[in-house]
């Protein structure tokens, strides 16, 4: 129950509470509050439901999980509860994100809410990236070109559906083809559905409802993990590439009309 005396110290501050505020929002003393976090008593089971409801995270996860590496709230919904999943630093206060392996896409779908699952993938660190949090995906195949099978493509975490932008890239996990890289038509207020496009032309485009879709993460950078042979690197190549591209939008985009 270690976690718990850190952890009410950490939710506190990031709600920007004093231990008085936070004791009269649950209806007990100050000093309740003071013992809870400095760790001379321990919550009881009727307290960590109060905890658990005030602060919207599982009683589970308050009590197994340290949050102090989590620099805001960014949380994830999980039916009527929140998860957190911190953004984790380093000793420098760098951010780190975790990198889904290529072996382990598949079990994403079952992990993907589940904090030991997420606290065991390695991390790397990213100092560029913008505020947000931020995960690496794996690509597989070439739907998506230039892209290769084998590269990674960094997304930042979507938490409101509606800020999702048509003709941009995104890593979605969705129930029934699990992860996917792709670029999005949002006709989320017409059909409640996204179009999924891949930038390859031989592959069509199809059309999920939004509630198949269990997480979103808007394109923040790619990282190949494979060299360019010469042909790929043809001017001539990649202006067909783009050429064909753009006909098989220009397609899409009077069939959406």
């Amino acid at each position: 129950m270690k976690n718990i005396t850190k952890n009410i110290r950490h939710l506190r501050h990031l709600k920007g509470l004093t231990q008085e505020v936070l004791a009269e929002d649950l209806q007990v003393t100050r000093s309740r509050i003071s013992s809870y976090e400095e760790g001379r008593s321990t919550p009881s089971i009727d307290m960590l439901i109060q905890l658990s409801n005030y602060f919207k995270i599982p009683v589970d996860i308050l009590i197994k999980n340290d949050l102090t590496k989590s620099k805001d709230t960014s949380f994830i919904d999980i039916g009527n509860k929140r998860v957190l999943f911190p953004i984790t630093v380093d000793a420098d206060n760098e951010n780190l994100i975790e990198v889904i392996p290529i072996k382990a896409t598949a079990g994403y779908l079952s992990g993907y809410d589940d904090p030991e699952y997420i606290e065991q993938l390695q991390r790397i660190k990213l100092p560029f990236l913008p505020s947000g949090k931020h995960r690496a995906f794996p690509i597989k195949g070439d739907s998506m070109l230039p892209l290769k099978d084998g590269a990674y493509v960094v997304g930042k975490f979507v938490e409101d559906r509606q800020d999702i932008s048509s003709n941009k890239t995104y890593v979605l996990l969705t129930r029934n083809d699990g992860m996917v890289y792709k670029r999005v038509i949002n006709k989320i207020k017409e059909a409640n559905t996204l179009v999924l496009v891949s930038d390859n032309p031989l592959y069509q485009p199809y059309e999920i409802p939004i509630e198949d879709v269990l997480e979103l993460w808007e394109f923040t950078c790619s990282i190949n993990t494979q060299e360019y042979d010469q042909e790929e690197l043809k001017i001539s190549s990649i202006i067909t590439m783009f050429n064909s591209l753009g006909v098989e939008l220009k397609s899409l985009e009077q069939h959406l009309k």
